[in-house]
């Protein structure tokens, strides 16, 4: 029985040095690829940012609005009421707020032949052709130019 406690404490400790010996990203680092514009379209980016924070201000003004009407059963109802009320009437409130963003999706063919697709925001003044590097991955990726 040792001996399995002594083998599994060794491979374990063994794991470890292998995990902290392996290099990581570097933090900050991005990686950078080059290629040429193959296409450029137009397209709307719509909008996720603070996503019921709408409801979640008229919820709670409705509550509290709620709160002042009325006592003991009464209060409770009105303030429930208040709550449901100023909640959909916030997120409405919200909805119309957010527009979609003016963005363009663009294919750029890399040096390795591979074909890659971004959607971005409208930016640098891009056209097809262009030379471009494409900055990091999956939608954190931007195309810039050279």
């Amino acid at each position: 029985m040792k001996s399995i406690a002594s083998f599994v404490t060794t491979f374990t400790f063994v794991l470890l040095l292998a995990a902290c010996a392996t290099p990581g990203p570097q933090p900050g680092a991005i990686e950078i690829r080059s290629g040429v514009i193959e296409q450029i379209s137009a397209t709307q980016i719509p909008t996720n940012h603070h996503q019921g924070l709408g409801a979640i201000i008229g919820g709670l003004g409705g509550l509290g609005i709620g709160s002042l009407i009325g006592s003991g059963t009464g209060r409770d109802v009105a303030m429930a009421v208040g709550a449901i009320g100023g909640a959909v009437i916030g997120n409405e409130v919200q909805k119309k707020k957010e527009q979609p963003i003016a963005g363009q999706q663009i294919i750029v063919r890399l040096k390795s032949g591979v074909l890659v697709q971004i959607t971005q925001p409208v930016g640098p003044h891009l056209f097809v052709g262009q030379r471009v590097y494409v900055q990091g991955h999956g939608e954190n990726a931007r195309v810039a130019p050279q």
